[in-house]
C-alpha cells in the first residue's frame, strides 16, 4: 500500500506563514474560489463514475452534477434505480465511497460528495425530520432522553439540524459504526 496523506504539519505551517505576513485574507478569498471550481470538478469526476456504473450494470438514468453548501452532489434520477438504493439506502452509501475513492484516485483529495439517486437523500431526509420532531416532543413531554435507532452518517447529520433548530433540546451521537445513534435530550 501506498501512503497518500497530506502531511498535516505543511498545511498548518503555510497557514502559519501566511498569517504574519497579513495576506492570509486575500489567500482565503482565492482559494474560496479555486475551491469551488474544486468542487465542481469533483461532481464531473464522480458523474462520469457513476455514468460508467450504470453503463456496466444496463441502468438508465440521468445525471445531474452540481455543488450545493460547499459540497459537490451527484443525483441519479430515472426509473429502476431502486437497486442502486438498496434497503435503507445501503447500497447508495457504498456506491457514495466507491465514488469518493474514485475522486481521490483522480484528484488526490478527499471528497465530501454526496450522491443521490431516484430522490432517495431527499425523501429520507423527510421522513428523519419526522422522526427527529417526535423524539423532541418525547423529550419535553416526559423529559427522558430518547435513543434513536442506528443510522448512517448522512441520517445522523439530517436528525442533528433538525433537533438543533429547536430550542430546550440538545442532540448527540453515541457509540461505534455501524451502531452509531443519536441521543435527544432535554438542553442543560
Amino acid at each position: 500500500m501506498t501512503d497518500t496523506s497530506t502531511p498535516e504539519s505543511s498545511v498548518s505551517a503555510s497557514s502559519e506563514a501566511e498569517a504574519s505576513t497579513g495576506t492570509a485574507e486575500e489567500t482565503k478569498t482565492s482559494e474560496t474560489v479555486a475551491s469551488d471550481g474544486d468542487l465542481f470538478r469533483q461532481s464531473e469526476i464522480a458523474a462520469d463514475y457513476v455514468e460508467g456504473l450504470l453503463d456496466i450494470l444496463d441502468y438508465d438514468g440521468d445525471i445531474d452534477e452540481l455543488v450545493s453548501a460547499g459540497r459537490p452532489m451527484v443525483e441519479v434520477v430515472g426509473g429502476r434505480l431502486q437497486p442502486l438504493v438498496g434497503q435503507r439506502g445501503a447500497t447508495l452509501e457504498a456506491l457514495q465511497e466507491l465514488t469518493r475513492l474514485a475522486i481521490f484516485r483522480a484528484t488526490g483529495s478527499p471528497s465530501r460528495l454526496l450522491l443521490d439517486i431516484g430522490g432517495y437523500r431527499a425523501s429520507r431526509r423527510k421522513e428523519l425530520a419526522a422522526v427527529a420532531r417526535n423524539a423532541v416532543e418525547k423529550v419535553k413531554e416526559h423529559g427522558d432522553p430518547v435513543r434513536l435507532e442506528p443510522m448512517s452518517a448522512f441520517e445522523r447529520k439530517c436528525v442533528h439540524d433538525v433537533v438543533n433548530a429547536i430550542s430546550g433540546v440538545q442532540s448527540e451521537s453515541e457509540g461505534v459504526e455501524p451502531s452509531r445513534r443519536i441521543v435527544v435530550r432535554a438542553a442543560d
